[in-house]
């Protein structure tokens, strides 16, 4: 694969990692009263009593307060791995103005290319247009040749 491939790749990467992350966050986050005034939703159903007077913490808890670092821990090695496929590119030789250049030259190549295209194009409608109109002197004579039945 190449080097903007694996670039993409790893762009793609940090971005699922960083969606992930949110939507988990989301979907995982214990609720949180507003404030002590503001009313709590009718919809929502009235909490269950805890029967231990003791709570410990569960595991859903661990694993939740666990989540961010995992999940941050994964971000920051995926873009450690995207500053490494950076540095491995080449360096550019010449500086700015040697790769502007190139450019105007590639652009010159590309242009003298071109131009040869369209008259090899044109050429090649030229002589469709002449097979087809022999085609069609071939098609009459036979038509001519052709006795009536």
């Amino acid at each position: 694969m190449d080097a903007i491939s694996q670039l993409q790749e790893q762009v793609n990467k940090i971005a699922t990692i960083a969606f992930t992350t949110i939507g988990t966050l989301q979907r995982d986050a214990p609720p949180v009263r507003i404030s002590p005034n503001y009313p709590e939703s009718e919809s929502a159903p009235p909490p269950k009593p805890n029967p231990n007077p003791n709570p410990t913490p569960t595991d859903d808890a661990t694993d939740f307060a666990m989540q961010p670092k995992l999940m941050s821990a994964d971000l920051v090695k995926a873009a450690k791995q995207f500053d490494a496929l950076v540095s491995a590119l080449p360096l550019s030789e010449g500086g700015e103005e040697a790769q502007l250049k190139r450019i105007a030259e590639l652009q010159a190549e590309n242009s003298l290319i071109g131009l040869q295209l369209e008259k090899q194009l044109e050429a090649a409608e030229r002589e469709l247009e002449e097979v087809r109109e022999l085609f069609g002197q071939a098609a009459d004579h036979c038509l001519n040749l052709k006795k009536p039945e």
